[in-house]
């Protein structure tokens, strides 16, 4: 591998920052990562309580492939590192009426349960998933790895996109093929998984779907912070340092608008190459980037993004075990599409809620004590534009869906309790600096995606890059990585110069190539 003087800085170790260190790595590039943190992982990190390890963020994992191939370019075998293990069901989605869906990979026993809630509703869900399949086709396999720099870039795929009507919300998209409203909710929730609201969200992300069909979904052993710890040990082999506690003050640019140092919050300054920021974008320019380095991205044009909801997350274990759970659990409350009007529009905490219980001692018992088990429940929440005290209302929260599971589906629940703890959007906001506390970056609306959302390159600062979840593609483990997988593609290789800004715009023009 070539080196160069000065490194390429990465900001923040969470999935996007370590795949994108490892590409650089490969490319020839030196690379320091920095996290600001006591541990790598960014959302992803982890919580040890009492004997239990709890992941702090994402636990569903879908497309292995994309750490195969990550893994592969540097001639290892990821499988060496950490080990992944499908999930069945994918899902078990439970109503407010008792009934119960197993969200599986297999067709004929997902086409059984379908006709058990309607019969109708089978030849559209087959009429559905072939949709799902073309989406995926030009959404994920053609776009996730594409950058989109100019509106050209974009304007290219709008035809195919309108042909397969993905400009539709996620919901009318699904509506139009499945009757019964409970498979409605059953084929639309997914989107939440990345900050969507379904009623909203375009019908792209109907791709979710397909994506899980086709790769499956997965648990890595020990924990998502298993696969954190095997993507730092490789970055060690190939001569990266992925330094902790190591916050960036700013990003330094220089006269030409181009980023030369970052210094850190210790006064620390650290000449660079580049910058290619794991952080979120809203954040890197309204807090690491000078006000007049800016032309686009001001205070003001931030600010006026919507963003995504905020999560309040409940990590709690207990004496007791529930054998008959299964490891992901998706439990709907009476209402939809109101409650999440009220998380994402009206931005009010609700009185009722839908809830995410993931029990990962169903797949591997290791993370509690002997005759324990480990839980984490999500609830989608407002963001800090809510105006909430969490102060005031997180005990409370928590204290009312310990209650609900107790009276539902962990009986004993509250009796059996070892230990307890939570996060809330405060949590998001100052402790993982993000913007409003918002958990998944912009919303993903039509006019925040591909090239509506923060770009991968930087236009007002050159040698400034982003990956993770606030860029394209999008949040979700497979949209983190395949960001990595953008700036490849638009990062100087070692041996190139960064290209000035043009004369009288500010803004540089890339060289081909």
């Amino acid at each position: 591998m070539s080196t160069t003087e000065k490194p390429a800085v990465v900001i923040g170790s969470g999935f996007g920052g370590l795949a994108a260190a490892i590409r650089l790595r490969v490319m020839g590039h030196p690379v320091v990562v920095l996290e600001a943190a006591d541990q790598p992982g960014g959302r992803a990190r982890v919580f040890e309580e009492n004997g239990f390890t709890f992941d702090a963020g994402p636990t569903v994992i879908t497309a292995p492939y994309l750490f195969e191939e990550l893994f592969e370019m540097c001639g290892r075998d990821y499988r060496d590192y950490f080990e992944l293990v499908p999930v069945d069901p994918f899902y078990r989605v439970c109503f407010d009426d008792g009934s119960t869906f197993d969200y599986v990979g297999e067709e004929d026993r997902l086409l059984d349960q379908i006709r058990q809630f309607n019969p109708d509703d089978v030849d559209g869900y087959k009429r559905m998933v072939q949709h799902a399949k073309e989406i995926f086709e030009v959404g994920y396999l053609g776009l996730a790895d594409k950058p989109f720099s100019k509106f050209g870039d974009m304007a290219k795929i709008i035809p195919d996109l309108v042909q397969l009507r993905a400009y539709k919300s996620v919901y009318g998209l699904v509506k139009n093929y499945i009757k019964d409203d409970r498979l409605r909710q059953v084929f639309t929730f997914e989107p939440l998984l990345v900050g969507g609201n379904p009623f909203r969200v375009p019908g792209i992300y109907l791709l979710i779907h397909w994506l899980e069909r086709k790769w499956g979904v997965h648990f890595a052993m020990g924990g998502t912070t298993a696969i954190v710890k095997g993507m730092v040990q490789l970055l060690e082999e190939l001569g990266v340092e992925v330094r902790m506690r190591s916050a960036v003050e700013q990003i330094e640019v220089d006269d030409h608008g181009v980023a030369e140092a970052v210094t850190l919050q210790s006064g620390e300054r650290i000449d660079c190459r580049f910058v290619v920021s794991n952080a979120d974008p809203a954040t890197v320019y309204t807090r690491l980037v000078p006000a007049d380095k800016r032309r686009k991205h001001t205070d003001r044009s931030v600010d006026r993004k919507k963003y995504s909801m905020s999560l309040f997350v409940g990590y709690f274990g207990t004496k007791k075990t529930y054998p008959e759970l299964a490891h992901h659990t998706i439990l709907l409350g009476p209402r939809y599409k109101e409650l999440l009007t009220d998380i994402f529009d009206r931005k009010v905490l609700a009185d009722d809620f839908s809830l995410y219980l993931h029990a990962p001692t169903r797949t591997d018992p290791s993370l509690a004590p002997p005759g324990h088990e480990c839980f984490y429940v999500l609830s989608p929440v407002p963001n800090q534009r809510s105006g909430i005290d969490w102060s005031q209302r997180a005990d409370e929260y928590m204290d009312r869906i310990l209650t609900h599971l107790d009276k539902t589906h962990l009986p004993g629940l509250k009796d059996n309790l070892v230990t307890q703890m939570s996060v809330d959007p405060r949590y998001f906001e100052v402790g993982l600096r993000s913007y409003a506390g918002a958990a998944f970056g912009p919303e993903p609306v039509l006019t925040q995606s591909a090239w509506f959302r923060f770009h991968n390159e930087s236009e007002d600062v050159k040698g400034l890059y982003f990956v993770g979840a606030g860029t394209h593609p999008g949040a979700g483990v497979p949209g983190v990585l395949s960001t990595a997988k953008v700036m490849e593609r638009v990062v100087p290789r070692p041996d190139m110069p960064i290209p000035l800004p043009d004369a009288g715009t500010g803004i540089a023009a890339r060289k081909a190539g």
